[in-house]
């Protein structure tokens, strides 16, 4: 049980690592055009999508990625509490 816990601990870090690099290209120009930002736009425009849907940007700032974010940290602090909880 304990390496399934793990790897998905894992799974979600270098998902949220992953979703940061995704947000940092948006602030250089044509990043996102390259074959790393295309292929981050395929792992995390599906997850980011929803949280747009619902949280509204505030003028030329989109802070749906933080949200999403957040929410993404939140998974991996439940998936360590449920981890202790079984364990």
């Amino acid at each position: 049980m304990e390496l399934v816990f793990g790897i998905l601990f894992r799974l979600i870090e270098i998902y949220s690592w992953a979703l940061i690099i995704y947000i940092l290209m948006s602030w250089f120009p044509n990043a996102r055009e390259t074959a790393i930002g295309q292929f981050l736009a395929r792992i995390c425009e599906p997850y980011l999508e929803p949280f747009r849907r619902f949280v509204p940007p505030l003028g030329m700032i989109d802070i749906s990625p933080i949200v999403a974010f957040i929410t993404l940290n939140l998974a991996r602090m439940g998936l360590g509490q449920l981890y202790m909880w079984i364990a």
